[in-house]
């Protein structure tokens, strides 16, 4: 019997899990897919948002700015790349400029600091490829860069490194018993008993709500398209243009392995579908050159599409449920839902511990020590590297410079990698131009041979996703 098991691997889940293992909570993760940051946490911006665009008041105003205050210390501490590279909320004509004065108010009255409007001018001396025909800018100095999925990665892995569980290809079909001894049934057979739920389960949480008997909010899907971009100097900060309804239109970023990243588009859909629109593509390229001159184009590496989950009250769901006594909603986590997940985590561990009159771990550990990534030290810490470990001179990925070291680390480290895409989240082995064209069958190797698989049982990402079919010849 868990004290609390968290229904979703994102990097909700991660955090809610990491902080119940702090507050001496024995703990579970329950994951519908072959590993965790599968669904809106693996494709997504990686913005950490400075916070002046929720409305005031909002769930989403509060644990946006909490969350952007928590997230230098956190990346810190789990080993994560994170950047403070600021953001320009462009205003492209003249008109636009009562809206940026509109968005620093807001954003003061959320709480957030150093907002400042830049004249044109100024904005090209900071942003030299914006269009010349720029009118302005809001320039918010707090707002960040993360890797979404490392994030989650870390935050999953210190949790376990803790004492949490993971359990993935964990589909969550139905909720048996009472309060306080309740059994999640798994869509193979396995059960879980825990004394508490939390729903974390992001496009799966209104069906999750429902097996607790609690109907009280709806989720629907959008879909953001992005175009990725080789490691090219192009912008100093994260460039928006003026917010919609539908979001936060097209961004044109950096992300902290260097990329250049576009989009996303914003895509009403019936069900959760990551697949790319024919016209995606040419949405993503217009929009952005509105923003920009001299597009570097002919440096594209991949194009891929996340869904986020949105919920019919339009602000984040982060209550105990009504209906069950054991369940907590944590749901319809949209953006700034990266941002504020070290306080969500943080607000939900708090209310169960308290709940359940827990004592705090006294021997908890926050620090999980950084990835080693071989390209980017220098040459005498490889040397000495490989001569401690010779794996770490094989190279595995050329286009990335990933190691046989790396890939072994990443497949017995929490959470391990049992994919090809779990490696590549990882190491990024796979993530450069030719886009795993290379290393994929030494990957799939190092799989095979560790987890005692035969070739065809080897998949990209789960389920029936095999590299290889047809058998031997």
């Amino acid at each position: 019997m868990y004290d609390v098991a968290v229904i979703g691997g994102g990097v909700i889940g991660a955090f809610v899990a990491r902080e119940c293992t702090r507050a001496g909570l024995k703990t579970v993760i329950l994951e519908a897919a072959a590993d965790v940051a599968s669904g809106a946490s693996r494709a997504n911006s990686g913005i950490v948002h400075a916070g002046f665009d929720a409305p005031t008041g909002s769930l989403k105003a509060r644990f946006n700015v909490e969350g952007n205050a928590l997230m230098e210390e956190t990346c810190r501490e789990l080993g994560v790349k994170f950047r403070r590279n600021g953001s320009l909320v462009l205003a492209l004509k003249e008109d636009q400029l009562p809206a940026l004065a509109a968005l620093a108010e807001r954003g003061k009255a959320n709480g957030v600091e150093g907002l400042e409007i830049l004249t044109a001018q100024q904005v090209r001396e900071r942003e030299p490829n914006v269009v010349e025909t720029v009118a302005g800018a809001l320039y918010a100095p707090t707002g960040g860069i993360v890797c979404p999925y490392g994030l989650t990665i870390a935050a999953v892995g210190n949790a376990m490194d803790n004492g949490a569980e993971l359990y993935t290809d964990f589909k969550v079909v139905s909720a048996e018993g009472a309060a306080g001894a309740r059994e999640l049934v798994a869509q193979d057979g396995r059960r879980v008993s825990a004394k508490y739920c939390v729903n974390c389960a992001g496009a799966g949480s209104e069906a999750v709500a429902a097996m607790f008997g609690d109907h009280s909010f709806k989720i629907h899907a959008r879909k953001g398209e992005y175009v990725l971009l080789d490691r090219i100097y192009f912008v100093n900060s994260t460039l928006f243009t003026v917010p919609t309804a539908a979001g936060k239109g097209v961004l044109v970023t950096h992300t902290v392995d260097g990329n250049i990243l576009l989009g996303p588009t914003s895509v009403e859909e019936e069900q959760f579908d990551v697949s790319i629109r024919r016209n995606g593509f040419g949405e993503i390229i217009s929009k952005a050159g509105e923003m920009c001159r001299n597009l570097p184009l002919g440096d594209t590496v991949t194009s891929f599409a996340g869904a986020r989950a949105y919920c019919d009250r339009h602000d984040f769901v982060i209550e105990p449920s009504a209906a069950a006594d054991d369940l907590f909603n944590v749901a319809g986590i949209e953006s700034p839902g990266l941002t504020s997940a070290p306080a969500i985590g943080r607000y939900v561990a708090a209310y169960i511990a308290e709940k359940s009159g827990a004592v705090a771990k006294a021997d908890f550990n926050p620090v999980r020590l950084p990835e080693t990534f071989f390209k980017d030290m220098s040459t005498e810490e490889k040397n000495a590297l490989i001569k401690k470990q010779p794996e770490f001179g094989r190279i595995i990925c050329r286009c990335e410079s990933v190691t046989l070291g790396e890939i072994l680390h990443a497949v017995r480290a929490n959470p391990p990698a049992r994919t090809i895409d779990g490696v590549k989240l990882r190491t990024r082995a796979g993530m450069g131009r030719c886009q795993s064209g290379f290393c994929q069958p030494s990957v799939l190797d190092v799989l095979q041979k560790e987890y005692g698989l035969s070739f065809d049982r080897v998949t990209k990402n789960g389920g029936k996703s095999y590299i290889i079919t047809g058998g031997e010849k």
